[in-house]
C-alpha cells in the first residue's frame, strides 16, 4: 500500500486535535512540520497496521526516512502528556457524550524472545500454550457511552522482580515441606513497581479530574480488582456510582451467624431461577440467576452478591457490587458491558497497529508508539460515514470493514492523481525508478545457492572398510 498524504479525515482530526491542545495549554500547539508528521504516522498506521518506520519509508516511496521519523518521535517537542487527553476530549465533544461506563482491564502483547529495550517487558503465562513467553502488559481504561467505545488511559504494568524472585523461590521451599520460619521473609514492595489495581486506581482518579462534566454511573473490573480496597477506592472517586467486579467460589459470607463459601450458599439455600436478560442491548437471553444482599468477610461490609450461569454453563460466576439499591437484572447487565473491552482489544490489535511490530525501543517508543496507535482508534471514530451512522441511531461500522475501505479508497486516489498528473507517463517512470530504489532485493539464507551444500554421500575409503 502506498501513502501520498493523509486522508481528510486524518487532516481534519489532526487539526482540531491541535485546536483541543491550544485550548488545554496554549504553548503546546502542534508546528506545521508536527501536524504532516502525525497526519503521516496516522495515515501509515491504517494502511500498513502497524507502528514501523521502515514499512512507513517503503510505503511512502522514500518520501519520508526512518531517520527522521523516528527523530520526530524522540526528539520533537511535542505536548505528549497531553495529545490523549485533547483526543478524549475531542471525541466527547464531537458525540455529545455527558454520562457513560467505564471498563477496567489489562491486555498482554507477546514480544521477540530478546526483549532488553522493550519497556517493562517480561516473562509472563501464555495462555494460548501454557508456556512462557517475553511480553508487555497495559492496563487500559475504556468508556462506553450510548453512542460509542473508546481508550480514555493506560499504563504499562510490569511486576516487582524481587517479590517475583520471592515468590518463585517461596512455592519452591514450601514444596519442600520447609516451615515459615525457616523461610526468608517478604521483602516489602517497590513503589517503582505498581499493582495492576493501583495502575487502574491512577487511571481512574486521572479520568475523573479531567472529565469531571461526565457522569460516571458504573465502574467495571474483572475478579482481579475485586478486592474491598480497590472497591472502596473506586467508591471515594465517583460518588454514587455502582462500582461491579467479580468473586471467588471459595470466598466467605456470613449468613445468618454462619459463615459460608459462595459456592455452598448458592448451591444449597438460595439456589437460581431462570430470567431473561437484554445483554449489551442486543436480544433477551435466558440465564440462571441468583442474588442476595450479603456481609461479604473479606470486604467487612454488605455487598449485592449476585450468582449467574448462562445457558450451556455449568459452573456459576459471582458478581459482587457496591451500591445495593441496584436491581439484581441492573447490575447484570451492565457488568455484561465489559465484554465490549475484549472487542477493543481484539480490533485494536488487529487492526490499529498494536501488532507484534509495535516495538519502539524505551519507554518513551512503547508510550508514544502505542499512543499513536489509539490516537487512531478515535480518529476512526470521528470519520464521517461513522458519525453519520451514530448521529441517526444506527450501527456503527466494525474497524475492520472501515479500514479496508480506506485503504481502497487510498489506492485509488494514487492512483487518481497519478492519472491527473500533466505527463503521467513520465510520472510512471519516476516511480518505477524509486520503488527500484526503495525496494531492495535482499539475498535470502533459506537457499543454499552460492553455498557449499557439504558433502552429502558415502566416502568409499569408509564404505569399502565397514563393508566387510
Amino acid at each position: 500500500m502506498l501513502i501520498d498524504k493523509p486522508a481528510s479525515f486524518i487532516q481534519t482530526f489532526v487539526e482540531n486535535l491541535n485546536d483541543g491542545l491550544k485550548e488545554l495549554e496554549p504553548t503546546a500547539k502542534l508546528t506545521r512540520l508536527q501536524c504532516t508528521w502525525l497526519g503521516f504516522c496516522l495515515m501509515g498506521i491504517l494502511l500498513i497496521n502497524s507502528v514501523c518506520w521502515a514499512k512507513f519509508e517503503r510505503a511512502s516511496l522514500g518520501g519520508y526516512k526512518i531517520g527522521a521519523l523516528s527523530w520526530m518521535l524522540r526528539r520533537s517537542k511535542i505536548a505528549w502528556s497531553l495529545l490523549l487527553l485533547a483526543s478524549v476530549k475531542l471525541v466527547l465533544k464531537q458525540h455529545h457524550i455527558t454520562n457513560g461506563v467505564l471498563v477496567l482491564d489489562e491486555s498482554n502483547r507477546a514480544r521477540c524472545k530478546r526483549t532488553n529495550r522493550i519497556h517493562k517487558a517480561y516473562k509472563l503465562k501464555d495462555k494460548t500454550t501454557g508456556g512462557y513467553i517475553n511480553g508487555q502488559t497495559i492496563v487500559l481504561l475504556l468508556l462506553v457511552t450510548d453512542s460509542v467505545t473508546f481508550p480514555v488511559g493506560f499504563s504499562f504494568y510490569r511486576p516487582d522482580p524481587v517479590l517475583s524472585a520471592w515468590e518463585k523461590e517461596n512455592k519452591r521451599l514450601l514444596k519442600k515441606g520447609i516451615p515459615k520460619k525457616e523461610r526468608p521473609a517478604k521483602p516489602p514492595r517497590n513503589p517503582d513497581y505498581p499493582t495492576k489495581q493501583q495502575l487502574g486506581i491512577g487511571l481512574l482518579e486521572e479520568f475523573k479530574k479531567n472529565h469531571t462534566e461526565i457522569s460516571i454511573k458504573a465502574v467495571l473490573a474483572d475478579a482481579l480488582y475485586g478486592e474491598s480496597k480497590f472497591m472502596d477506592k473506586v467508591s471515594g472517586i465517583f460518588e454514587n456510582t455502582q462500582v461491579i467486579s467479580q468473586l471467588h467460589k471459595n470466598q466467605n459470607i456470613s449468613y445468618k451467624g454462619t459463615k459460608k463459601n459462595l459456592e455452598q450458599y448458592f448451591n444449597s439455600i438460595n439456589k437460581g431461577r431462570a430470567i431473561d436478560i437484554c445483554v449489551r442491548g442486543g436480544k433477551e437471553i435466558t440465564a440462571i440467576v441468583s442474588s442476595a444482599r450479603l456481609k461479604v468477610n473479606a470486604h467487612g461490609k454488605k455487598r449485592v452478591v449476585i450468582a449467574l450461569k448462562y445457558r450451556g454453563e455449568e459452573d456459576y460466576r459471582y458478581l459482587v457490587a457496591t451500591e445495593i439499591s441496584w436491581r439484581t437484572k441492573d447490575i447484570i447487565q451492565a457488568y455484561s458491558l465489559r465484554w465490549l473491552v475484549d472487542v477493543f482489544f481484539e480490533d485494536w490489535k488487529l487492526y490499529e497497529g498494536w501488532g507484534k511490530e509495535a516495538k519502539q525501543y524505551d519507554e518513551e517508543g512503547s508510550s508514544r508508539g502505542m499512543l499513536l496507535s489509539l490516537l487512531l482508534d478515535h480518529c476512526l471514530i470521528l470519520h464521517p460515514k461513522q458519525m453519520v451512522c451514530i448521529e441517526n441511531k444506527l450501527p456503527a461500522f466494525t474497524v475492520g470493514s472501515l479500514q479496508r475501505r480506506l485503504q481502497m479508497e487510498a489506492l485509488l486516489e494514487f492512483i487518481r492523481s497519478l492519472l491527473q498528473h500533466e505527463n503521467p507517463g513520465d510520472k510512471l517512470n519516476e516511480l518505477g525508478t524509486i520503488i527500484k530504489d526503495t525496494f531492495q532485493l535482499i539475498p535470502s539464507k533459506k537457499h543454499m545457492n552460492g553455498r557449499n551444500i557439504g558433502h552429502l554421500d558415502s566416502t568409499p575409503s569408509l564404505k569399502n572398510r565397514f563393508a566387510r
